[in-house]
């Protein structure tokens, strides 16, 4: 079908038709006079064309020029029409260019479908948009782009202005939706008016947003507020440029307000709870020609009713704190500041300094007050450090994890609460939980409590994720190396009740040689599970960890691990697991990566559990879980009467025993035998005795009576010996407080160890083995061992002493 556009030499209109950029000319223009591949039409001219395609608005655009001149004659004031009528349905864009004295302003005022401005590359949702831009000493000012459906009403420019209206294709759009209209100069680049009605937000930008605005000039906004309603101000993105003279800064005229134009630096906390309509100002500087830098601001209005609990202030004193922050937010990040956020919750440090985020310090104390309907869309994240430098100063010294109740009576729920806790390398810390203890959160033993603890081991290098716990377990102590990070986390409003009893405290020690230990102390009738540190990503290469298990009295413990294999393999040294019993002569259980793990096994004392890590092959990790459980002690009845039964061997014993002191009391004294044929050398290494041990009988003595030794005693006291009673005290001092060390590194095959260990002295090599022989005066014939015999044949030259201390340097 053929188009024909008719343009009024009047109107001083221009209709340009031209191809799509980037677009091939598959479709043309055709026209008497030929084909084209763009068109333009003049002011009087009547142009009747087809287009070669069907869908025509696939391949060009049309632009509709309006020149409109109000310095040399009278300005066209009133609503804006879109002409020419009839045009082709085609992406079009309607430029209105009105030239004006720079003495006079005009205005720009919008029908009811207000405007709301965007951000450069955005797009509005029906794809109809406005530009404004104002024309400064022959530079192009772009005042903004705006969608509508907004609170802009109206903008006020100095001089001239450059309107464009863009409509796609498809709109049936028939009035452009804003007038022109004349007014007294403006002194200032433009005048922007936001009329806001009911809760709801604004989000503004200064001129050539994101570029810099001009050098040296003012603008302003006006916001017209109900009188019921509060306004607060946020600025969400701004720079600042390098000013030669004046300073940059944000002028703003309150009504009511006793000290107009109130004054703020753009980094200042802006104004909020504003009753009314107000005045923003921005003003710029005199800039630097060599480095001018960029002033440019985004910034947000937000209007809500006023709260009943406005007035009602909430004290927090922090005067006694120490390196400690509070930071109350809106739910999720405390960074995260959303820019639509209806309604909105403000927290206030006085009447008119709100924000949506609030950071309070240690060392002072605050009054504040909450803008919001619903107290539960905020929450407290606070953070506290502690640390140590000198162990002299602060290891006697014991500091409590606990909440502090300036904020758990905040009508606000806690979030987190972390603890930094920072020492130095040859300084460790100490965790308690002397009453509450605490559980560690596993698959099979889940914490079900309304707030948790997550602590993490960390150095520059490394970090070491401790675990999840809570309170109500078996754990009582927990001594870590490096830097400590203990985060308290809430999931639930039942915090501040259960948190009244927080026991959790914390104490600098001295070095410890594991990378952590646990001393666990269960409850009889518990089922106790227990899982190696950083459970997800495995046990870092080379570190120890060890579990000190307390069992009570009249209690046997079972240990079992939940795995048959430690599940790794070794590309450097060896991963061990041992587990010793804290007595004298336990037996030590010691296995290896390559080996199967313990089978379940009752304990009877006090025990240990070492993990220590190798450097695993890739892809593999040492995640290790056990579990220990508790029965009471069976008396066994075949131990019962091997009791009686041995209470019985000595009594018979006893009775013997004093028949024969009986008996040699009315002996007479026995004369000692001395052979004087002996040398009397001290028996040592081979070749200090003339004769071997079978030769001679140097080794042979004649059993010495106690009558014949103590003989003038027995004279003296008349055969009455009264006998030395001692008292038996049980061992009442420290059993051990060290876990069992991992087999030495010299067993490890592949770890090179430094050799600066003391060297131990070599063992005796002399095969003299025969211990010294007692020969027994008895009334019968002295009969031989034959079993001592065969053992002691051979050279026998060392004495029992250094056989002993042999066998010890071999162990």
């Amino acid at each position: 079908a053929s188009i024909t556009i008719s343009l009024h030499k009047a109107k001083n209109t221009t209709v340009m038709i031209k191809l799509r950029p980037g677009l091939s000319p598959s479709c043309r223009i055709l026209m008497k006079n030929g084909i084209w591949s763009e068109l333009k039409i003049k002011p009087g001219e009547n142009v009747t064309f087809f287009f070669t395609c069907s869908t025509p608005e696939k391949y060009f655009i049309m632009e509709i020029q309006k020149n409109i001149d109000c310095v040399s004659g009278p300005c066209p004031f009133g609503d804006v029409h879109l002409y020419p009528p009839g045009l082709p349905h085609l992406n079009r864009t309607y430029i209105w260019d009105v030239k004006a004295s720079t003495k006079a302003g005009l205005e720009l005022k919008f029908s009811t479908s207000w405007l709301r401005q965007i951000e450069p590359g955005e797009t509005c949702p029906d794809s109809i948009s406005y530009n404004i831009s104002s024309c400064i000493d022959k530079a192009m000012v772009n005042i903004g782009t705006f969608c509508r459906n907004g609170s802009v009403s109206r903008v006020k420019l100095l001089g001239g202005v450059v309107m464009s209206l863009h409509l796609p294709w498809h709109s049936l759009l028939t009035t452009s939706g804003f007038n022109i209209a004349n007014r007294a100069s403006i002194k200032r680049l433009c005048i922007i008016e936001s009329i806001l009605k009911g809760e709801s937000s604004v989000t503004l930008m200064s001129p050539n947003y994101p570029l810099g605005f001009p050098e040296d000039e003012l603008m302003t906004w006006q916001f017209v507020i109900p009188p019921n309603m509060r306004a607060s101000v946020f600025f969400h993105n701004y720079s600042l440029s390098n000013c030669e003279r004046k300073e940059e800064r944000v002028e703003y005229f309150i009504p009511g307000s006793p000290s107009n134009p109130e004054v703020f630096k753009l980094s200042d906390y802006q104004p909020a709870n504003i009753a009314g309509s107000f005045n923003m100002s921005l003003q710029g500087c005199d800039q630097d020609a060599q480095n001018p830098g960029i002033l440019r601001l985004l910034f947000q209005v937000v209007v809500q009713h006023p709260q009943v609990d406005e007035n009602v202030t909430h004290l927090v004193d922090l005067s006694k704190e120490k390196n400690m922050t509070v930071t109350i937010h809106l739910e999720g990040r405390p960074s995260h500041i959303p820019l639509m956020s209806e309604p909105i919750c403000l927290i206030c440090k006085d009447p008119r300094t709100c924000d949506r985020v609030l950071t309070l310090t240690s060392g002072a104390v605050y009054r504040i007050s909450f803008l919001c309907k619903d107290l539960s869309r905020l929450k407290i994240t606070a953070e506290k450090g502690i640390g140590c430098m000198d162990i002299r100063w602060c290891q006697r010294k014991i500091y409590s994890l606990s909440v502090p109740k300036a904020i758990t009576r905040l009508p606000i729920q806690l979030h987190k609460f972390i603890w930094k806790l920072l020492a130095t390398d040859l300084i460790n810390i100490e965790i308690t939980s002397p009453s509450l203890k605490l559980q560690q959160h596993v698959p099979e033993q889940r914490c079900n409590t309304s707030y948790s603890y997550s602590i993490v081991s960390a150095t520059p290098e490394t970090e070491l994720n401790v675990g999840v716990f809570c309170p109500g377990g078996s754990i009582e102590k927990i001594q870590m190396r490096n830097n400590i990070t203990i985060s308290l986390k809430t999931f639930g409003k039942g915090f501040i009740n259960e948190s009244i009893p927080q026991d959790l405290k914390m104490s600098f020690v001295p070095h410890i040689k594991d990378e952590c230990i646990f001393t666990v102390s269960p409850n009889p009738k518990a089922k106790v599970y227990l899982q190696t540190p950083n459970w997800l990503h495995g046990l870092p290469p080379y570190v120890s960890v060890s579990w000190f298990i307390v069992v009570p009295n009249r209690q046997t413990a079972r240990l079992g691990f939940s795995g048959d294999r430690m599940g790794i393999a070794c590309e450097t040294g060896r991963a061990y697991i041992n587990v010793k019993e804290e007595t004298l002569g336990a037996e030590e259980i010691v296995r290896r990566e390559d080996e199967l793990l313990p089978q379940p096994r009752n304990m009877h004392h006090n025990f240990w559990v070492n993990v220590s890590n190798c450097k695993p092959v890739d892809k593999t990790q040492l995640a290790l879980q056990f579990w220990v459980t508790f029965a009471d002690k069976q008396i066994d009845l075949g131990i019962i009467l091997a009791v009686v039964a041995g209470a019985g061997v000595l009594t018979v014993i006893g009775l013997t025993v004093f028949c024969v002191k009986k008996k040699k009391k009315t002996q007479n004294p026995m004369v000692g035998v001395y052979n004087a044929n002996v040398n009397t050398q001290m028996p040592g290494k081979k070749g200090l005795f003339g004769k071997g041990r079978q030769n001679n009988e140097s080794h042979v003595y004649a059993v010495i009576d106690d009558a014949v030794v103590y003989g003038h005693l027995l004279k003296e006291s008349n055969g009455l010996v009264t006998p030395e009673v001692d008292v038996y005290r049980p061992f009442d001092g420290p059993t051990g407080s060290l876990p069992p060390s991992p087999p030495p590194f010299s067993f490890r095959k592949d770890i090179k160890c430094s050799s600066n260990t003391e060297e131990k002295p070599l063992p005796l090599m002399d095969t003299d083995q025969d211990a010294y022989t007692f020969a027994h005066q008895k009334s019968g014939p002295s009969e031989d061992n034959g079993d001592a015999n065969k053992k002691d044949k051979g050279d026998t030259s060392v004495p029992l002493l250094e056989n002993k201390e042999q066998d010890g340097l071999v162990e």
